[in-house]
């Protein structure tokens, strides 16, 4: 069975669940690795009051037992500080719903957000029904389910990073591609605050951040996440849903906010001749492996993985919830007006790493698991050892 997992629960409500089907038996889990990567994801300049309310920390109700997964379905719960300020405006309970407390309906759609397409189609007239789910507070249940996953790849000696390569006009220089030892050699507590890993552009980012946040508007950027150490052979060329790039670019499209995906440098080489851009084979005789000089493949070709580190960037929109709101119109009175403003950050980025490392992991992990299959760990390890020992003696098969 493949790994799949899902999510539930609104922005303002009791809490947020996440349920992960198909994780092996016999994996270690380290919870305190999954309370790093949440509070990774609430820090960061740019990041607005809720983070002052919110301290995530993950609660297991399912699938693990004396600190390893069992094989059954594992349920995570992250718990709503603020739920204590709004049970009575997001109550499931009909009589509480209907007494005398204010509900702080939504008529005025914020533009760039969910909130008026979603009250169409669900036929909402309080929009605030389609915020509590459209809200980018989902993916802290989505962090705390990749965490899970990228301690399983950790098994195999996969590991994911992330960075930031811009915010708004500062970028890093066009040809700096990371190494695995630039994350290795970094000093936590700086680099999350904001994970650029150039100290001079991180600083002018920085300037631009306080200075937006003064005018009350918003900042969207590029982040960069690298997988190491990935095997080649994940995904498949044979259908369209079985291609690991395709998925990938799902499932980082599915984050509030992304609205474009690419594997490796894919923007800068469109405008390029083929002979710049595709990556030459070597033989590489010290590893007795097949290797590429360069890696504008981003590691993927074809929709399976080629051995190199796998690279995507990711795309991200300004938060469209404005201090200065821009204009929209009232859906009940059809009058122009200010867009409703919902308390938000200035900018997100710094945020993205983690949720994409998260989302790296969750994908990662679905496409190794489905090559590598078993209903214990020590199964995929062996499994695994086996097609390591095959790639070995490639195209003949080991004796």
């Amino acid at each position: 069975m493949s790994l799949r997992f899902m999510t539930a629960g609104e922005s303002h409500g009791q809490a947020l669940i996440g349920i992960l089907e198909g994780m092996p038996a016999g994996v270690p889990i380290d919870i305190d690795h999954i309370n790093t990567h949440l509070y990774r994801r609430q820090i960061g300049i740019g990041r607005g009051f809720r983070m002052r309310i919110e301290k995530d920390v993950v609660e297991i109700l399912s699938g693990i037992r004396s600190g390893k997964t069992l094989g059954s379905p594992i349920t995570l719960m992250i718990r709503n500080r603020d739920w204590e300020n709004w049970k009575h405006i997001m109550t499931p309970l009909v009589e509480e719903s209907s007494s005398d407390r204010p509900r702080r309906e939504i008529t005025e759609p914020r533009p760039g957000h969910a909130d008026l397409a979603g009250g169409i189609k669900y036929h909402h007239t309080d929009l605030r029904n389609t915020l509590e789910r459209a809200s980018a507070r989902e993916t802290a249940v989505r962090v705390a389910l990749g965490a899970l996953t990228l301690q399983f790849l950790n098994h195999f000696h996969i590991k994911v990073y992330g960075h930031i390569r811009q915010v708004g006009p500062v970028t890093i220089p066009d040809d700096f591609i990371p190494a695995e030892t630039d994350f290795q050699n970094i000093e936590p507590e700086t680099f999350y605050e904001l994970p650029c890993l150039i100290e001079d552009v991180r600083e002018n980012m920085k300037t631009l951040i306080d200075e937006t946040q003064k005018r009350g508007d918003t900042l969207g950027g590029v982040v960069e996440l690298l997988a190491f150490h990935v095997p080649p052979g994940l995904g498949s060329y044979v259908h369209w849903d079985r291609r690991i790039d395709g998925a990938l670019a799902r499932m980082f499209l599915s984050i509030p906010s992304v609205k474009g995906v690419c594997i490796g440098p894919a923007v800068d080489m469109a405008g390029r001749f083929g002979s710049e851009v595709h990556d030459e084979i070597e033989w590489d005789e010290h590893n007795q492996k097949f290797v590429r000089k360069t890696n504008n493949a981003g590691g993927i070709e074809g929709g399976v993985t080629n051995g190199e580190p796998i690279l995507v960037r990711v795309f991200v929109k300004p938060i469209p919830t404005l201090r200065q709101p821009l204009k929209t119109v009232n859906i009940r009175t059809y009058e122009s007006t200010l867009a409703h403003y919902e308390r938000s950050d200035t900018t997100a980025i710094a945020p993205m790493v983690v949720i994409g490392e998260a989302c790296m992991g969750l994908i990662l992990a679905q496409f190794f698991l489905e090559m590598f299959s078993g209903g214990h760990l020590y199964d995929v390890k062996k499994a695994y050892s086996a097609y390591c020992e095959r790639l070995k003696t490639y195209p003949e098969f080991p004796e």
